[in-house]
């Protein structure tokens, strides 16, 4: 199976949004409407192109949407700052081609694209096992806090340029299309 990542385009959105509505069907943690917040994310000053990939198999006869993620601007806020940094929410692979390395790619590709644009930092809130693998630690560890409760171990923050966020700390602001 070959994987090809690119740049989200317009027309692939509605097959993007089945993707990603697909890829939380049965997820413990969802709320099932994460395809909406792409939607939502696409129409908002938040939304930077560069940063939405798609995941792409080729066979033989066709290709096929198969992931997607989607990076877009927030602001980590203090009595004293305000930074900016991107929010790594959220990456779908569809059930069928999940466990096969297609998220991992996606991510490195998306943090890749995202320093090279000159982005600091990303912020997830994701599986304490697996985001890890990517460099994320605790955001709490630079003195970053989530907007909302969660546990510790799940917001995590990454540097993208080294020493980015040792001046930066409080809570993280997502735009209102997050909470819609």
């Amino acid at each position: 199976m070959e994987i090809t990542i690119r740049q989200e385009r317009f027309d692939d959105y509605k097959t993007t949004e089945e993707v990603v509505k697909n890829a939380f069907a049965n997820m413990e943690f969802s709320d099932q409407a994460e395809h909406e917040l792409v939607s939502r994310i696409r129409k908002s000053d938040t939304f930077i192109p560069e940063l939405s990939l798609v995941a792409i198999t080729k066979d033989s006869d066709s290709t096929e949407i198969v992931g997607h993620i989607l990076l877009s601007t927030i602001k980590i806020i203090n009595d004293n700052q305000s930074a900016e940094s991107l929010a790594l929410a959220p990456v779908s692979v569809l059930p069928h081609y999940q466990r096969k390395g297609i998220g991992r790619l996606l991510i490195l590709e998306a943090l890749r694209i995202a320093k090279e644009l000159g982005y600091h930092s990303v912020v997830v809130l994701g599986h304490p096992q697996y985001y890890p693998k990517f460099g994320f630690k605790r955001a709490s560890s630079w003195g970053i806090r989530a907007p909302f409760d969660v546990t510790d171990d799940v917001f995590m923050a990454l540097e993208l340029q080294e020493n980015s966020l040792d001046k930066v700390s409080g809570v993280v602001e997502y735009p209102s299309v997050f909470f819609e």
